[in-house]
């Protein structure tokens, strides 16, 4: 049960991991046809954020479903809680620092990279809890 978790945590950090790389790259292409070199700070952000969140989520998740199974209802409710607060405390502070004119681009890219890795989590997440 504990090697099934393990592989599950290991697997749900890679396909995240995928995810960002693939919509980073998307992103630099789109940057690079049209020339839109706003978008850098935007998707370095929004790629940093996903990385930084699923891993913590991947580390956590391990050790709630190998030591209280029970409680993971409530971890999902919690890290669904946790990503909202996080991601809107990364917009604020981003519009803090660069101001309201640059705020449209950053929301759009970060909420491309965040709807993608919300999308995962929850198809991820519902079929590990329908398997078991």
């Amino acid at each position: 049960m504990v090697n099934d978790i393990d592989k599950l945590s290991k697997r749900y950090a890679r396909q995240e991991l995928l995810l960002t790389a693939a919509l980073f790259l998307i992103t630099l292409l789109v940057m690079r046809v049209w020339y839109l070199d706003e978008l850098l700070v935007p998707v370095i952000v929004s790629a940093a954020f996903t990385l930084v969140v699923s891993t913590a989520l991947a580390v956590i998740w391990r050790k709630v479903a190998t030591k209280s199974p029970d409680s993971l209802p409530t971890f999902f409710t919690a890290a669904s809680a946790f990503r909202m607060l996080l991601a809107l405390a990364v917009m604020f502070v981003y519009y803090l620092v660069n101001g309201r004119d640059a705020m449209l681009v950053f929301f759009l890219v970060f909420m491309a990279f965040y709807l993608v890795s919300l999308i995962h989590h929850s198809v991820f997440f519902a079929r590990v809890s329908n398997r078991s």
